[in-house]
Protein backbone atom coordinates (compact mmCIF):
# COMPACT_ATOMS: atom_id res chain seq x y z
CA UNK A 1 0.00 0.00 0.00
CA UNK A 2 1.24 3.48 -0.86
CA UNK A 3 1.43 6.20 1.80
CA UNK A 4 -1.12 9.02 1.49
CA UNK A 5 0.46 12.23 0.13
CA UNK A 6 1.64 14.79 2.64
CA UNK A 7 0.25 17.68 0.57
CA UNK A 8 -1.55 19.20 3.54
CA UNK A 9 1.69 19.50 5.48
CA UNK A 10 3.45 22.85 5.50
CA UNK A 11 7.13 23.55 6.05
CA UNK A 12 7.72 26.00 8.90
CA UNK A 13 9.76 28.79 7.34
CA UNK A 14 10.64 30.74 10.51
CA UNK A 15 14.36 31.14 11.13
CA UNK A 16 15.44 28.02 12.96
CA UNK A 17 12.14 26.31 12.25
CA UNK A 18 9.62 25.17 14.84
CA UNK A 19 12.21 24.11 17.41
CA UNK A 20 13.66 27.64 17.55
CA UNK A 21 10.26 28.98 18.60
CA UNK A 22 8.97 26.21 20.83
CA UNK A 23 12.18 24.64 22.12
CA UNK A 24 13.49 21.18 21.46
CA UNK A 25 11.79 17.89 22.26
CA UNK A 26 11.28 17.29 25.93
CA UNK A 27 11.47 20.92 27.04
CA UNK A 28 8.67 22.54 28.97
CA UNK A 29 5.48 21.12 30.35
CA UNK A 30 2.42 20.30 28.27
CA UNK A 31 -1.03 19.28 29.43
CA UNK A 32 -3.03 17.21 26.94
CA UNK A 33 -6.65 16.19 27.53
CA UNK A 34 -6.74 12.46 28.34
CA UNK A 35 -9.68 12.07 25.95
CA UNK A 36 -7.26 12.35 23.04
CA UNK A 37 -4.15 10.48 24.19
CA UNK A 38 -3.51 6.98 22.94
CA UNK A 39 -3.40 5.18 19.61
CA UNK A 40 -5.37 6.40 16.56
CA UNK A 41 -5.43 4.11 13.51
CA UNK A 42 -6.80 4.16 9.94
CA UNK A 43 -9.30 1.40 9.21
CA UNK A 44 -6.70 -0.52 7.17
CA UNK A 45 -4.15 -0.17 10.00
CA UNK A 46 -1.54 1.41 7.71
CA UNK A 47 -1.32 4.80 9.48
CA UNK A 48 -1.02 4.89 13.26
CA UNK A 49 -0.72 8.02 15.42
CA UNK A 50 0.27 7.53 19.04
CA UNK A 51 -0.57 10.73 20.95
CA UNK A 52 1.48 10.77 24.13
CA UNK A 53 0.40 12.55 27.32
CA UNK A 54 3.53 14.75 27.24
CA UNK A 55 2.44 16.48 24.01
CA UNK A 56 4.61 14.37 21.69
CA UNK A 57 3.41 12.01 18.96
CA UNK A 58 4.81 9.13 16.94
CA UNK A 59 3.37 8.34 13.51
CA UNK A 60 3.83 4.84 12.08
CA UNK A 61 3.25 4.03 8.40
CA UNK A 62 3.08 0.39 7.38
CA UNK A 63 6.19 -1.34 8.71
CA UNK A 64 7.91 1.98 9.59
CA UNK A 65 7.08 2.25 13.29
CA UNK A 66 8.65 5.71 13.71
CA UNK A 67 8.08 7.27 10.29
CA UNK A 68 7.46 10.73 11.81
CA UNK A 69 7.76 12.17 15.30
CA UNK A 70 7.06 15.55 16.78
CA UNK A 71 4.86 17.52 19.10
CA UNK A 72 1.18 18.36 19.02
CA UNK A 73 -1.29 20.70 20.70
CA UNK A 74 -5.04 20.36 21.01
CA UNK A 75 -7.41 23.30 21.28
CA UNK A 76 -11.00 22.20 21.74
CA UNK A 77 -11.37 19.48 19.10
CA UNK A 78 -8.64 20.80 16.76
CA UNK A 79 -5.13 19.28 16.70
CA UNK A 80 -1.96 20.91 15.34
CA UNK A 81 1.12 18.79 14.61
CA UNK A 82 4.74 19.96 14.30
CA UNK A 83 7.06 17.17 13.21
CA UNK A 84 10.74 17.21 14.08
CA UNK A 85 11.73 17.89 10.45
CA UNK A 86 9.84 21.22 10.39
CA UNK A 87 6.57 20.21 8.71
CA UNK A 88 3.20 21.11 10.19
CA UNK A 89 -0.23 19.56 9.79
CA UNK A 90 -3.58 19.67 11.51
CA UNK A 91 -6.79 17.77 12.01
CA UNK A 92 -10.09 17.71 13.83
CA UNK A 93 -11.79 15.28 16.18
CA UNK A 94 -15.44 14.78 15.14
CA UNK A 95 -17.69 12.34 17.00
CA UNK A 96 -14.73 10.43 18.41
CA UNK A 97 -12.93 10.16 15.05
CA UNK A 98 -9.73 11.98 14.02
CA UNK A 99 -9.87 13.57 10.55
CA UNK A 100 -6.31 14.35 9.42
CA UNK A 101 -4.84 15.01 5.93
CA UNK A 102 -7.74 13.33 4.16
CA UNK A 103 -7.56 10.28 6.43
CA UNK A 104 -9.92 9.00 9.11
CA UNK A 105 -8.30 7.54 12.23
CA UNK A 106 -10.18 5.76 14.99
CA UNK A 107 -9.06 5.28 18.57
CA UNK A 108 -7.89 1.83 19.60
Amino acid sequence: MEDPPRTELRLDRRAGGDRAFFGSAGEGSVTVPADFTGLWVTDDGHIRHRLLANGRYVEARGTRERAYEGRYEISGTHIEYWDDTGFTADGDFVDGVLHHAGMVLRRR
